[in-house]
């Protein structure tokens, strides 16, 4: 599975600020958003889930080839098997869920699981969330900016409230595209502030280039 967009933004943007020791990545794919994680904070324990086979063991190799090894574990399990396996707290939740919902599907089983929310319905997301995260946790998540209101109602349930809103567009004359938000249990008024990617084709905007430019070879 190649290395989209939206999880580079949400692992440059969301903030390690409150020094996390135990990080999760929900439906961690290729293991991306943990190795920005590791790359950019002293996290001492950070897990993934994973509940595709292939992607799995994608993540678990790029994990071992990485260079902090030693801080990362992969797991090939459910959502719900994960939460119902574990008693730990995370200071740092993240997620870039599945969360397609055109009515459209592929040939290709695999690649449905990931793009379809069938997989990981935000209701599952924030059950698991309210079980996993630390009194003073951070929960990031991207998703498309027409579930933004959805998303958060189901976060307030369970008392979280988002204290950071990145609104993207893919250029100027764009609408929103995606949500990046970022929740905890502190009612801080909430940040809001947006990011557009490209002024042209392969034309990076500098507030992008800011961004992401430690993650990438070449930008």
């Amino acid at each position: 599975m190649k290395i989209g967009t939206d999880g580079v933004l949400l692992g440059a943007w969301t903030s390690v600020e409150n020094n996390p020791f135990s990080v999760l990545d929900i439906g961690s794919g290729t293991g991306v958003l943990s190795l920005m994680i590791a790359q950019r904070s002293n996290a001492q324990t950070i897990e993934a889930i994973e509940i595709d086979a292939d992607a799995f063991e994608q993540c678990a190799d790029n994990f071992e080839n990485s260079p902090w090894a030693d801080r990362l574990y992969c797991f090939h399990a459910s959502l719900l098997e994960y939460v119902e396996a574990v008693t730990d707290k995370f200071d740092l939740i993240i997620c870039n869920p599945p969360f397609y919902s055109e009515d459209y599907k592929t040939d290709n089983t695999a690649r449905d699981v990931a793009r379809f929310n069938d997989a990981m319905p935000f209701e599952h997301l924030m059950y698991a969330v309210a079980n996993l995260i630390a009194d003073n946790g951070i929960f990031s998540i991207v998703i498309p900016f027409k579930e933004e209101s959805k998303i958060i109602e189901l976060a307030a349930m369970i008392g979280l409230v988002p204290n950071r809103i990145l609104h993207v567009r893919g250029n100027p004359d764009t609408e929103i595209k995606r949500s990046l938000l970022e929740f905890s249990f502190d009612e801080t008024k909430t940040q809001t502030s947006e990011l557009i990617i490209e002024t042209a084709r392969h034309q990076y905007t500098e507030d992008y280039i800011n961004l992401t430019k430690d993650f990438y070879l070449k930008m």
